[in-house]
C-alpha cells in the first residue's frame, strides 16, 4: 500500500494555521512604540531572514525524508542529536503551555466562565487534532483556515478603521530588537518544520509553499498586534476583540488559530521523542505533551514570553546554520557517528555569541549575523578536519 503524501495546498494550510496565532498577535503588539511605518519594515526584515532559514530547514527534511530532529543526527551524530531533540520537546512543551494559557487568558477575556476552563476545552480540542491525525485532518483543517480566514479579515477591517486613543511612537524599542522579535517566531518552528514536509509529495515546492504562507499570514498577524496597539492603545487581546465588537466570533478566532497552532507544537514534540526514545508513540507523547501544557497553563502565569523567544534563538539558530553548512555547501553526513565534536563545539561557540550579541544593536537583528559567524566556522572546520564519511 502506497504511503499517503500531503499535497501543496495541505501544507500551505498546515502553515496557514501556525502563522494564525493568538501568540504572534502578542508579539506583534510589543513593537507598537516603533510606530506604523518602522515597525512595519521590522516585520517585514525579520519575517524574510527567519523565513528564509525555515525554507532551507525543511528541504533538508524534505530531501531526505527524515524528520527534524532525524535530520540533526546528519550533524551532530546519533548521541549528539539528543540533546536538541530534549531541547526541541522542552521548548515545545513550553510554547504549548504558552499558546494554551494565552488562549484561555483571551478567550476568559471575551467570556469570564473562568481561564482555567478555556484551558481544558482548548486543550481536549488539541487532543482531538492529534487523534485525528496530520494526514487525515484536511477537511477539518480547511474548514476551521477558511473561518479564521474570514474572521481575521473582520478583525483587521475593525481595527483599521477605527479610532482610539493611540500610542505615541517611543524609543523603548530599537530596530534591530524588533527584527529580532519577528525573525524569532519562524525560527520557532525550525526544529518543527521537516515534521511536515518529509511527508510532502514534492519537497522542495511543498516547504516553498509552507515557508512563503507561513511569512505572509505571521506578518499579517503581528501587523494585527501592531495595529491594534498603535491605533487603540489596547494591548490585550480580549479587549481588541470586544472593542471590535466582536464578542463570539471574537472568541472562535481565540480558540481555532490556538488549537491549530499549538497542535504543531505538540504533535512535533512527540516525533522529536521518538529521536530520545525510538520505542516510544509519537502521538501518545504528543498528548502527554497537551496535558502538561494544560496543567501548566493553568498553574503559571506566562504574560511575557520575549525572553523565552531570544533563548529559542539562542538554540536553534546557531544549530540550523551548522545543518545548512553541512547539508548544502560541505554536502557531509555524519549520522554514522555517535557524537561529532566539532560541531558541538561550534554550535557552544554559536549559542555564547547569540548572547553577547543580544547586547549589540544591530538593524538585521542578531539571529542572521550568528548563523553568518556560524556557518564560516563550519566550513573552515570542514576544511581543516578531514571528514571520513563524504554524503554521497
Amino acid at each position: 500500500m502506497e504511503e499517503k503524501r500531503t499535497g501543496l495546498f495541505e501544507n500551505g494550510l498546515i502553515w496557514f494555521g501556525a502563522g494564525v496565532s493568538i501568540a504572534e498577535i502578542l508579539t506583534g503588539t510589543y513593537l507598537a512604540p516603533l510606530g506604523m511605518g518602522k515597525g512595519l519594515a521590522a516585520i517585514i526584515v525579520g519575517h524574510i531572514i527567519g523565513c528564509l532559514m525555515l525554507f532551507l530547514a525543511g528541504v533538508i527534511g524534505g530531501k531526505v525524508r527524515k524528520s527534524a530532529m532525524e535530520t540533526v543526527k546528519m550533524s551532530f551524530g546519533q548521541k549528539g542529536s539528543i540533546l536538541f531533540a530534549v531541547l526541541n520537546v522542552l521548548q515545545l512543551v513550553g510554547w504549548t503551555a504558552i499558546m494554551i494559557y494565552d488562549g484561555a487568558l483571551a478567550a476568559d477575556g471575551v467570556m469570564h466562565t473562568g481561564r482555567w476552563i478555556w484551558c481544558l476545552v482548548i486543550g481536549a480540542l488539541i487532543i482531538l487534532w492529534i487523534v485525528i491525525g496530520i494526514t487525515n485532518l484536511g477537511k477539518i483543517n480547511t474548514v476551521a483556515m477558511a473561518a479564521l480566514f474570514i474572521l481575521t479579515l473582520i478583525l483587521c477591517k475593525v481595527i483599521f478603521t477605527g479610532s482610539g486613543v493611540g500610542t505615541p511612537s517611543d524609543d523603548s524599542m530599537t530596530f534591530g530588537a524588533a527584527v529580532e522579535l519577528a525573525v524569532a517566531m519562524p525560527l520557532s518552528w525550525l526544529p518543527l518544520i521537516s515534521d511536515y514536509t518529509r511527508e510532502a509529495k514534492e519537497p522542495v515546492k511543498a516547504t516553498a509553499v509552507s515557508a512563503v504562507t507561513y511569512g505572509i499570514v505571521s506578518c499579517w498577524m503581528y501587523v494585527i498586534g501592531m495595529g491594534a496597539a498603535i491605533i487603540t492603545g489596547e494591548y490585550d487581546i480580549a479587549q481588541i476583540m470586544l472593542k471590535a465588537g466582536l464578542g463570539i466570533l471574537g472568541l472562535l478566532i481565540i480558540v481555532f488559530s490556538t488549537v491549530t497552532t499549538t497542535f504543531l507544537d505538540a504533535y512535533s514534540a512527540g516525533i522529536s521523542s521518538e529521536t530520545v526514545v525510538s520505542r516510544w508513540n509519537g502521538k501518545h507523547v504528543a498528548i502527554v505533551v497537551t496535558v502538561i501544557g494544560t496543567a501548566a497553563a493553568i498553574v503559571y502565569p506566562m504574560d511575557n514570553i520575549t525572553d523565552f523567544l531570544y533563548l529559542i534563538g539562542s538554540v536553534f539558530a546557531p544549530m540550523i546554520a551548522i545543518q545548512i553548512a553541512d547539508f548544502f555547501l560541505l554536502k557531509q553526513d555524519k549520522s554514522s557517528q555517535a557524537v561529532h565534536m566539532p560541531n558541538m563545539i561550534i554550535w557552544v561557540i554559536g549559542f555564547v555569541v547569540y548572547r553577547i550579541l543580544m547586547n549589540v544593536d544591530m538593524p538585521v537583528g542578531n539571529t542572521l549575523p550568528d548563523m553568518v559567524i556560524t556557518i564560516i566556522l563550519c566550513l573552515i572546520a570542514g576544511k581543516l578536519i578531514p571528514e571520513k564519511n563524504q554524503k554521497e
